[in-house]
């Protein structure tokens, strides 16, 4: 077990979020929920499994009394043991104009967005990947191919992490799934900066996917 994330000024040793380093190697597991029941679920999957698995919750999630926790993070949880399949990602909002792809915190920011963009006639599907290893390549590109256009949204690095991942695997299970380029949002190859702007400019935020959203549909507007 790992925690990750940032947006609480703890800089670059405490910030990080690496899920691509761990999904990199063959063989480990790599789980990542957004919220209580979720997290659950998997770990019980996780501890049953025969195989190693990293199990990677974001600090901002928990509730924790310096961090805002997003509300619908504290999910009711059963008393009785119930697990959730590793590689089954979950529809959390339905669209039919853009799909998101995410995970983690970054699923709590991309339902802010999507709320903003209803308001504007746009019809968002956020899908929850919830693992990484094994990857629900199939939810994705069946979304894809129902609404053309993509967008994924992470908190790791973006050069050689996820974003290019499901973009890749959308593209090579059929490129005419697309009517316009896929757009991706990710941190920056930087350390995460101590500075709560510096940190707050380099974290993908709802403002800064919403005009993800825009720019894929070609109705590009500047990000609040």
């Amino acid at each position: 077990m790992t925690a990750t994330g940032g947006g609480y000024s703890d800089a670059g040793q405490h910030s990080q979020t690496l899920h691509a380093t761990f999904a990199h190697l063959p063989g480990l597991k790599v789980v990542t929920p957004s919220n209580a029941y979720d997290a659950k679920g998997l770990m019980i999957s996780a501890i049953r499994d025969d195989s190693p698995v990293m199990f990677m919750f974001h600090k901002g999630l928990q509730g924790l009394a310096w961090m805002a926790s997003p509300e619908a993070a504290a999910t009711e949880l059963p008393e009785e043991a119930y697990s959730i399949p590793f590689g089954e990602a979950n529809i959390v909002r339905s669209g039919k104009d853009v799909t998101i792809v995410t995970l983690s915190m970054m699923v709590h920011r991309s339902l802010e967005a999507a709320a903003e963009l209803e308001r504007e006639g746009i019809d968002v599907e956020v899908i929850d990947l919830r693992t990484l290893v094994p990857l629900d390549r199939k939810t994705v590109i069946e979304s894809v191919a129902k609404t053309g256009r993509l967008v994924v949204v992470d908190e790791d690095y973006k050069s050689f992490g996820l974003t290019a991942e499901i973009i890749a695997s959308v593209v090579e299970d059929d490129p005419a799934h697309l009517k316009a380029a896929p757009q991706r949002l990710a941190v920056p190859d930087v350390p995460i900066p101590y500075s709560r702007p510096m940190e707050q400019f380099v974290l993908p935020n709802a403002g800064t996917i919403a005009a993800a959203v825009r720019a894929t549909l070609g109705n590009v507007r500047k990000a609040t």
